[in-house]
């Protein structure tokens, strides 16, 4: 094993755990973050599919964000500058989206910060004045640490080394989601870009194709709903996908067309149920602490949020 140490580490390279991450780094607190996925994205993240020798990026994910709170704001008109968001109007009048795939602006983000990627956190302990996570067979320690993660996966990690915190996760609950991503030969005989209907068994559909940015081949996201999405939980992949794309055709009321593309990601933590308190929280005597969008909302704006309101309790807590 080795190790490897830092001034703050951080599990999770999500919205959360980036935002929190920009505003610490910028202070010159040294800063590591730890993310079980091959990249940038999160519950944002995009998926990349050969075509017909052609590279489509599907957002399977998010699908687009708004922008109310202040603070917020003024990131997306910084990355709206970097060319890394843009309006989609078809999903509303301030509907962003990430340019030129959903994960765009938290990839800028990762780009200036030290990241681990494929380093899922299997253990935290505390020993000797340090917290060590332990991720991949390496040993990674830090004065501070702070989770970022889903609530549900926060909970189990912090059970045995903080039960003052624990608690908050483990009242969250969340709803899963089924996403199909699906390619086609050509345009689908359907007018919009964005169908939802909360009431059926697909929650949402999007054009992905009719995105900023995006490649011309005719693609969409489709998200079942969370009851469709228990029905079909433990499937396999592609029985899901089969299925799902059958009911986005049936709730189309327009003749099955063969993709020529199709893939199914499952979301066990899609839509988590929030807490009812604060953004974030931090025992500054422990020096540890969590949030995520749990904490505000679960939007990509709570998230940013979140992540914002922790980098504040550390700052204001150890100065």
């Amino acid at each position: 094993m080795s190790s490897n140490h830092s001034d703050i580490l951080i599990i999770g390279a999500g919205m959360a755990g980036l935002t929190c991450a920009t505003q610490l780094a910028k202070t010159g607190r040294g800063v590591r973050l730890l993310d079980k996925g091959r990249g940038p994205g999160g519950r944002m993240a995009s998926r990349r599919a050969q075509v017909a020798g052609e590279t489509v990026s599907f957002d399977h994910g998010a699908q687009f964000f708004t922008a109310r709170d202040p603070g917020f704001r003024s990131a997306v008109k910084a990355w709206e500058a970097h060319g890394v968001v843009a309006l989609w109007p078809a999903a509303g009048d301030e509907a962003w989206v990430g340019t030129p795939r959903m994960n765009a602006p938290v990839r800028a983000m990762s780009e200036q910060l030290e990241v681990v990627w494929n380093a899922r956190a299997d253990l935290v302990k505390y020993d000797n004045n340090q917290w060590h996570v332990l991720a991949n067979d390496q040993i990674f320690s830090g004065k501070t640490l702070l989770v970022t993660v889903p609530a549900e996966q926060a909970s189990v990690l912090l059970n045995d080394v903080a039960p003052q915190l624990t608690a908050i996760p483990a009242a969250v609950k969340s709803a899963p989601c089924w996403a199909v991503m699906a390619a086609f030969e050509g345009r689908l005989p359907i007018e919009g870009d964005v169908l939802s209907d909360p009431d059926s068994a697909i929650l949402w559909a999007a054009r992905n194709s009719a995105k900023p940015g995006r490649s011309a081949s005719e693609s969409w996201v489709i998200h079942a709903s969370p009851s469709r999405s228990r029905e079909v939980i433990d499937r396999p992949k592609e029985e899901v996908a089969e299925l799902l794309l059958e009911d986005f055709f049936a709730q189309t009321g327009m003749a099955p067309v063969a993709p020529v593309h199709l893939d199914a990601h499952r979301w066990l933590y899609a839509m988590p149920s929030t807490v009812q308190g604060d953004a974030a929280y931090y025992d500054p005597v422990a020096q540890i602490g969590l949030t995520g969008d749990y904490c505000h909302s679960p939007r990509v704006e709570g998230a940013w949020i979140a992540g914002s309101a922790l980098a504040e309790r550390v700052l204001t807590s150890n100065g």
